[in-house]
């Protein structure tokens, strides 16, 4: 329940502050948020298989983040961002999508 209204908390703060993404931070945040969304559904899948730990949840939500905005860009920096960029979103989407197989498999066991 408290995580539930700590996602309310947090989209209602969104909608009124409407914050601003510097200039500069644009191309790393949606890989950004595809990392967070890869953590949660890795941690949504280890609560449903009874091993979740929320360090390890804490430190994997951001390690996912940093690394991929790391990877972009040191592929700004090199000259080939787009590239990395579809290549963590390809690596990301992976993941989910697997996560979000396992979780189905053990929600409706099929």
């Amino acid at each position: 329940m408290i995580a539930v209204l700590g996602l309310v908390v947090g989209v209602v703060a969104g909608l009124v502050v409407r914050p601003v993404v510097p200039m500069a931070f644009e191309p790393y945040l949606p890989i950004a948020v595809v990392a967070a969304l890869d953590a949660v559904f890795g941690g949504l899948r280890a609560m449903l298989d009874g091993i979740f730990d929320d360090k390890v949840f804490v430190v994997s939500f951001l390690s996912n983040v940093v690394v991929a905005a790391l990877i972009v860009f040191l592929g700004d920096k090199l000259g080939v961002g787009a590239q990395l960029s579809t290549g963590v979103v390809v690596v990301l989407g992976i993941r989910i999508f697997s996560n979000a197989a396992a979780i189905r498999r053990h929600v409706f066991r099929a």
